[in-house]
Parts: structure tokens; C-alpha cells; sequence
């Protein structure tokens, strides 16, 4: 199971598909502000010549945390009890069939590339069948993140026990004849039989790992995350052929292997609830809110935790006799998890984990959010007004009252001689969650966006068709715009040259033009609070 960590640097973007579309590199600016050429309604349909500066591209990060997410990939792999047993039986042929221990340690050296090669040319090939438009297009697509969560399951029940994922017998052997042949292309095809021999241990792993690169967006995800995964997994062969001593000091393998498989099945399921939650919040079915998915991750902790300790037995699992230190340490640290996420059911923020949470609002019962605004400010004077165009399709961030729609948004803010925060966001974006549930309650950031700002939030992969009237064919991209999401990443692309998420920009609404450059993530309150400070004294 491969597991995703939140990126804590900052400025951390997700970014969705814009098909098409070109960008250009845009030379750092002062803070100064820029001028828009068109009005608001023309900025939505005709690509605007306004230049703004654009944040650091995100790209490397997510390459970096899909390399980390492959590596963990990797080494989880190791121990499954299709390779683990191997270890020592490949070590023991290298070491036996050489002359000198150089010799073993350059073969060995050899199989660990050849490992690396053949799984960072599998990344290759998925990013070359599918092209990067369509790798793009699966974070957002809704039929692709339901057969994810499909898949995902199929790969749980696996590592659980239900049936084993096998290759044809007939690919195993004919590796295994041309690995007969000795020299340096027989040690690269026993490291293709490795391959393909231990696919029912590693398959569910890293088809996780490929849906995880293929929806991040980055081009070379899917080998980059094939390189993580195959270098963990190589590392052993060629530590323990250069010191074949460490080899007794290695566990012996036993029934603690398919424990291992059955932990990481369970993972596979928690991390399959957020393809499907993706699909929810997109089509707005408001059937998979906040509570119900916590309910399943606290369900399926405390079953992990109970297994762990030895009160839940798969079909596959041998008799445990007694729990060993290391299991019993592990039980605590999952069923500590579990007590953790369960004041979520009431609302709290649960930060270490709200990247992956539905969105806070989404949530019928909460006692976290009305403590945030005090029942004044813009709040009290917003609700006055009337009602918001897509109000009753978006859920409000942490009780504040946003504006889903640029032009309705932009008028308001005139009205009131208010500067504009625009957040261009995305129901899949996991940076976005964890902004909003860790940074924006802070009191002072929480405050200016409250009192301070006219809040316009745009999703840029929402689903929803806009009307007849409303659809145009984008003069930046070329493409028919057909949706709300579709809309607002063209007006992202077109007007402000990016196409990552979350994406904050601060204008000036008399003339739209732009107070400060934007900038991405940054998880750090004060940093984003200073920002927003920026903004508002620019404007004054």
C-alpha cells in the first residue's frame, strides 16, 4: 500500500487539466498592480492579456512526494512473503556462483539495477499509452476516480485474503529459461522472473502507486514513482549480497509476512474512500459527507487495531500463540488513531489528517465551526444580502459566507469598496482541505478573510453543466466550456497563467487588477496572515 503524506512546505499545489493549453514563463514582479484589459465578463470568455506573477511550480514537489510515496511503497514490498522469503535464496546464488566477493557484489549491484530499469520503464509506458492530457484528466474525472475506488478494493481483498492477483504461468517460465542462460542478460531476466513471480504481493501496490502518480498531474509521475518503489525494493539484494552476515541478523519468515499483507489491505481500503469521496463532492451526491467517511476510516482503524492484537483471524493467517512487542506497539499506535479521528464525528478539525477529509462543511453536526466567527463581521452582514448564485451547490469554508461566481462576487465587492480574495480551489485538491482546516481558523488569518475581504472561491473541477446561454468556446484554449469547473480553470489559465490549485489571488475590484502577486499553499498561519496583510495595505 503506498501511503500519501501531505506536503507540510509551503506553497504546495495540486493542479488539474487544462488541455491545450500553453504557458509561458512570467519574470518575477514587484508587488505592483496589474491591470486588466477587459471586464469581468470578457475575462471569462476571452483569454485577458493581464501578467501576474506565478508562484514556484509545484511540479518538483509532487515529483519529490510521489518518490517518498513509491519509496515507502517499496520497502513495504520487501516484506511481503512473495519477496521477503527470496531474500536470502537470491543473496545465497550470488554469493555461491562467483569466485570473489567483488564478483557477488557487482552481480548483485546488476540485478538491483535491472530491478529499477524494468519497473522505470513500466512507468514509462503507462505515461507514453495514456499521454500526460489524459493523466491530467483522471484527478478530476469522476467515472476514472470511481474505478480507482473499484480497484482499490479489488486490490484490498486481495491482501486480505480473498484470492491472489497472478500473472500467466507462461510469462514466469519463459523469463526463467532466458535467466538460465547466465551473464549479465540472465541476471536482468531473473530480476524480470523476480518481477513477475512476486506481481500478487507488489501488483496491488503498485497499481496504487500508478493511480496515485498518474492523479498528481506530474508528467514523469508514474516513473518517478516506479523509480522510488523499485529502488527500496533493490536495496536489499545489493546490501545484503556486499554484507552477507546481516543476513542473520534478519527475522525468519513465518506468518508475521501475511500479517503484513493484511494491514496494508486494510490501508488500500481507507485510501480507497478518497477516489470515492472525490466522485461525491464533483457530482455534489452529498451521500459520502465528512461523518460518514470518518465513520469508515474509525471502523476499519479499530478493526486493523483488533487484528493486530489477535482478535480477528483471516483464512490464510496461521495461529497466534502469544503478541509480540513490536505488533503490540503497533495495535496502540492504530487504535490511538482510531480514538483520534473520533471527536471528528462532532466536528473537530482533526488537522493531521483534513487534507484527505471531506470538506468540513459537508459535516450535519458540528460544534467546531460556529466557534469561529463570533456571529459578526461579514458574516452577519453578507447574510443580508441575497442569496449567492451557486450557493446551494458548495459547501461554506469554516461557517464563512463565499461568493461562487466572479462576476456576482466582483460586483458585491465593489459595492462594499472591498479588495477581493479569490481561491481558486478544487473538490480533489488535498491542499486546498488542508489550508482550510489548518490555516484559515487561525485567528488573525480567519479574521482578515472574514472582515477584510470579499471571499470569491472557484472550482475548478466541479461538474456541474452551465446553462445553454452561459457555455463559450474558450479563446485561450480553444475548447468548448461546458461546466462550472471548466470555466474557472479556463478564467485561472487565461487570466492569471496557472493551473494549480490552490491558487490565491488578491485584486482590486475596481479595476481588477491584481494587489500583490499570488501565491499557492503555505501552511504556515502567519506567513499566509502576512500575505493577506500585504494585500489589504497595497490597496489602502
Amino acid at each position: 500500500m503506498v501511503l500519501i503524506f501531505p506536503v507540510s512546505r509551503s506553497f504546495a499545489q495540486d493542479t488539474v487539466a487544462t488541455n491545450d493549453i500553453e504557458f509561458t514563463t512570467i519574470p518575477a514582479q514587484k508587488p505592483a498592480a496589474v491591470k486588466s484589459t477587459g471586464t469581468s465578463k470578457d475575462s471569462l470568455k476571452k483569454g485577458s492579456e493581464i501578467k501576474a506573477t506565478k508562484p514556484s511550480p509545484p511540479v518538483k514537489q509532487s515529483l519529490w512526494s510521489i518518490l517518498l510515496a513509491g519509496f515507502i511503497g517499496g520497502l513495504a514490498a520487501v516484506l511481503m512473503p512473495c519477496i521477503f522469503p527470496m531474500l536470502p535464496m537470491t543473496v545465497s546464488y550470488f554469493t555461491k556462483s562467483s569466485y570473489n566477493r567483488a564478483i557477488a557484489v557487482r552481480k548483485a549491484l546488476l540485478y538491483g539495477i535491472s530491478i529499477i530499469v524494468i519497473y522505470v520503464v513500466f512507468g514509462l509506458i503507462i505515461t507514453v499509452s495514456f499521454g500526460a492530457d489524459a493523466l491530467n484528466n483522471l484527478a478530476t474525472n469522476g467515472v476514472f476516480n470511481f474505478l480507482f475506488f473499484l480497484l482499490l478494493v479489488v486490490f484490498a481483498a486481495s491482501f486480505l485474503g480473498a484470492f491472489e492477483i497472478t500473472l500467466p504461468s507462461r510469462w514466469v517460465n519463459k523469463m526463467d529459461q532466458k535467466a538460465d542462460k547466465g551473464g549479465n542478460a540472465g541476471i536482468f531476466f531473473m530480476a524480470a522472473t523476480l518481477a513477475l513471480v512476486s506481481f500478487s504481493c507488489t501488483g496491488p501496490i503498485v497499481g496504487t502507486l500508478l493511480v496515485q502518480a498518474a492523479t498528481s498531474g506530474a508528467l514523469l509521475g508514474p516513473a518517478t514513482g516506479m523509480f522510488g518503489f523499485s529502488l527500496a525494493l533493490s536495496i536489499p539484494f545489493a546490501l545484503f549480497a556486499m554484507f552477507p552476515n546481516l543476513m542473520q541478523a534478519m527475522p525468519k519468515s513465518g506468518g508475521w509476512l501475511n500479517s503484513v499483507k493484511v494491514v496494508l489491505g486494510f490501508l488500500e481500503l481507507a485510501f480507497s474512500l478518497k477516489f470515492l469521496s472525490n466522485v461525491d463532492l464533483a457530482y455534489h451526491w452529498h451521500w459520502f459527507d465528512r461523518e460518514v467517511f470518518l465513520v469508515l476510516w474509525i471502523v476499519l482503524a479499530a478493526l486493523c487495531g483488533m487484528y493486530l492484537l489477535g482478535k480477528l483471524r483471516f483464512a490464510h493467517d496461521s495461529a497466534l500463540m502469544y503478541i509480540s512487542v513490536p505488533r503490540l506497539f503497533l495495535s496502540i499506535v492504530v487504535l490511538s488513531f482510531a480514538v483520534y479521528m473520533v471527536p471528528g464525528l462532532w466536528g473537530a478539525p482533526l488537522k493531521s489528517v483534513s487534507a484527505f477529509l471531506p470538506p468540513q462543511a459537508s459535516q450535519d453536526f458540528d460544534l467546531y465551526t460556529p466557534t469561529l466567527g463570533g456571529g459578526s463581521g461579514s458574516n452577519a452582514r453578507i447574510a443580508d444580502s441575497k442569496p449567492h448564485k451557486y450557493a446551494e451547490l458548495f459547501d461554506r469554508p469554516q461557517g464563512l459566507n463565499p461568493f461562487f461566481d466572479f462576476e456576482e462576487g466582483l460586483a458585491y465587492a465593489r459595492s462594499v469598496n472591498k479588495p477581493v480574495m479569490i481561491d481558486f480551489t478544487g473538490h480533489a485538491c488535498v491542499n486546498c482541505r488542508k489550508m482550510e482546516a489548518s490555516v484559515w481558523p487561525d485567528k488573525t488569518v480567519y479574521g482578515l478573510i472574514n472582515n477584510d475581504y470579499v471571499l470569491i472561491q472557484l472550482y475548478v473541477d466541479d461538474k456541474t453543466d452551465l446553462p445553454a446561454n452561459e457555455q463559450y468556446v474558450s479563446a485561450f484554449s480553444g475548447k468548448k466550456i461546458t461546466t462550472i469547473g471548466a470555466r474557472y480553470s479556463d478564467l485561472q489559465a487565461s487570466k492569471f497563467q496557472s493551473n494549480s490549485q490552490p491558487f490565491y489571488v488578491l485584486l482590486n475590484p475596481k479595476d481588477e487588477s491584481v494587489i500583490v502577486p499570488p501565491q499557492g499553499a503555505n501552511y504556515d498561519a502567519a506567513a499566509f496572515a502576512a500575505y493577506l496583510t500585504s494585500g489589504k495595505t497595497a490597496l489602502n
